[in-house]
């Protein structure tokens, strides 16, 4: 495992990023943004995958705040409340700092251009990244509460890829509508539904994949890379 430390925007601390190289020359960098399970065994393989595709990846720990390198299995029930515990305490607001300082990072490291790929708390934090920041390009999976940020909308200049399963327990119907509604015109966002599935189906690992969808996600997410990074 490759740690790299990422300095604050403010320049007064430090956090760590799990860092995964592509053999020879990146192609640019993609910045991997964890679910609510820290940067887990599934989030480094997200990592890997990336870096073997000749990304460079990096996945920050956005919850070094709370408690440095948090690492929890989504298939283990009480890990699982653990996780919501700690996104309840966490400040997405200093995260999308963490975010852009990585984005910074990344760029001096790669040469090229930066996006961003997020799941879960991950895939809202990816819009926000979109919103909020001059990142290239951004991808949310099953991003959850974005009904909730459609007044932040404007601020998306460059493109953003949307998964949403629509069976997701944790985003229901209404909020699917509504994201629909206030995105589908917006001329950088581009939104695909995947019918059956629920929350986390592209997970690396465990009970919650999905393989048909995952596959079909991740090769469209890899498309839309490929044409916004180059």
């Amino acid at each position: 495992m490759t740690m790299i430390s990422v300095t604050t925007l403010e320049g007064d601390a430090s956090f760590e990023a799990y860092c995964a190289e592509p053999e020879g020359a990146p192609r640019g960098a993609i910045i991997v943004i964890q679910e609510i399970f820290g940067v887990n065994q599934g989030i480094r393989r997200k990592c890997d995958r990336l870096a073997a595709d000749g990304w460079l990846a990096l996945a920050p720990d956005l919850f070094w705040r709370l408690q440095p390198g948090i690492q929890l299995d989504p298939d283990v029930p009480e890990e699982f409340q653990t996780a919501l515990g700690w996104m309840g305490k966490f400040n997405q607001d200093a995260g999308i700092r963490d975010i852009e300082a990585t984005i910074r990072l990344a760029r001096e490291k790669s040469g090229g251009k930066v996006g961003v790929v997020g799941y879960c708390l991950g895939g809202r934090l990816a819009y926000m990244t979109a919103a909020r920041t001059d990142v290239d390009a951004s991808v949310g999976y099953y991003g959850v509460g974005l009904n909730g940020l459609l007044g932040e909308k404007h601020g998306i200049a460059n493109p953003l890829l949307l998964h949403i399963p629509e069976e997701d327990h944790f985003v229901d119907k209404t909020a699917q509508a509504a994201i629909h509604e206030g995105l589908d015109d917006h001329p950088r966002v581009t939104i695909y539904d995947y019918p059956g599935e629920d929350h986390g189906f592209a997970t690396e690992m465990g009970k919650r994949r999905s393989p048909e969808s995952a596959d079909l996600a991740d090769e469209r997410t890899a498309e839309f890379f490929a044409g916004n990074l180059a």
